[in-house]
């Protein structure tokens, strides 16, 4: 089979693989959707020379992606059982089964595994599907049985691969506030996971107002639910946002982007009493802890990804409440053409791609 593969220098190289077989506990899933994110460039714009890379990359967890020789990327995907391996039980994995892939696999043993959480395995560093083991960006992919979450029938394959990631993440991110009908929630950055979690806060009745530098995501957060958009570059958003809620400020923030006046912001736009949530990796900055949170009494809280447990119930709530997640694709590529999906991705400024087969 093809897959593609990120050599480093903006450049994407599609190789030939064997055809993955299943060991024990162990599927292979035929792929119909693979999600491009932009994590993925971090190793799309590395450098192709591993000493360059290596320095580059130096703590984080794609370290060692380059160990085992070239990669196949995409941590998104979607598709359907075609082989299951000695062990695994027709309760896990059946042929045929339609499924999601949470993207990463621990040690499956430490309370962090066990409850749905391999990201923060206690006892090992978990593979990460598309980084350190191979991922989706090809016609198979094998995976291990309990990173399997069935995709409900009525939703397509291309918004499976929105779950196993960007909407995924905003919506575990929601879930730590569970707004409702009462509450403003300002989301900062309107990229793919800040538009999906404009489309799931708007989805649970609350009044959205959306952040971006970016007027193209602006317009699309309209179309996704948010009923007030402002862009940062034109005016002081935490001004903006009070103007807009009589003064007090927003209920909840979600911080998407990683930008550093972003992160400061979520916190200052808070009434008191007030809860941001940070879901973007960026950069450090700077707050005033006893002016912002202590003496507001804010709570801070961080949000990492989601669990399988609320992958599933994320897919549960898109048909119980009729939320289109495919409509966050803008683009949709062949495999032939993840390089000129890649260069789009890189300039981020338009919607999500995805590659279909």
């Amino acid at each position: 089979m093809r897959g593609v593969t990120f050599p480093g220098d903006r450049k994407v190289e599609i190789m030939t693989f064997d055809d993955p077989t299943p060991g024990p506990g162990e599927v292979v899933i035929e792929v119909k959707a693979s999600g491009l994110c932009g994590s993925d460039l971090h190793a799309y714009r590395a450098p192709s020379d591993d000493q360059a890379f290596r320095e580059l990359a130096k703590g984080k967890p794609y370290e060692t992606m380059r160990d085992n020789g070239p990669m196949i990327g995409g941590h998104e995907p979607s598709g359907v059982v075609v082989a299951v391996g000695p062990g695994v039980s027709e309760r896990v994995a059946r042929l045929g089964q339609r499924v999601m892939i949470h993207h990463y696999s621990g040690c499956h043993i430490c309370d962090q595994c066990r409850t749905g959480w391999p990201q923060i395995c206690e006892t090992m560093v978990p593979d990460i599907y598309g980084w350190t083991a191979h991922g989706a960006h090809a016609k198979y992919m094998k995976c291990a049985a309990h990173t399997l979450v069935t995709l409900p029938d009525s939703l397509s394959f291309e918004a499976g691969a929105a779950i196993a990631c960007g909407s995924g993440t905003s919506y575990s991110a929601l879930r730590k506030v569970q707004p409702n009908s009462s509450h403003t929630v300002a989301i900062f950055g309107q990229g793919p996971v800040g538009l999906s979690g404009t489309q799931f806060a708007a989805a649970m009745g609350a009044r959205v107002i959306a952040l971006d530098v970016n007027a193209e995501r602006l317009e699309m957060a309209n179309r996704f639910g948010a009923a007030e958009t402002i862009n940062p570059a034109d005016t002081n958003a935490v001004e903006a946002i009070r103007d807009l809620t009589h003064g007090k400020g927003a209920h909840f923030s979600v911080e998407t982007s990683g930008a550093q006046q972003a992160i400061t912001d979520a916190i200052k736009c808070l009434r008191l009493w007030g809860t941001a949530v940070f879901v973007g990796l960026g950069r450090s900055a700077s707050v005033d802890f006893s002016a912002d949170v202590i003496f507001r009494q804010i709570n801070v809280v961080g949000s990492f990804t989601f669990s399988t447990n609320i992958m599933e119930e994320c897919g549960t709530f898109s048909v119980d409440r009729g939320v289109d997640v495919e409509a966050i694709f803008s683009n949709r590529w062949t495999l032939d053409q993840a390089g000129k999906a890649y260069e789009l991705l890189d300039k981020q400024a338009s919607g999500k791609g995805v590659i279909v087969f």
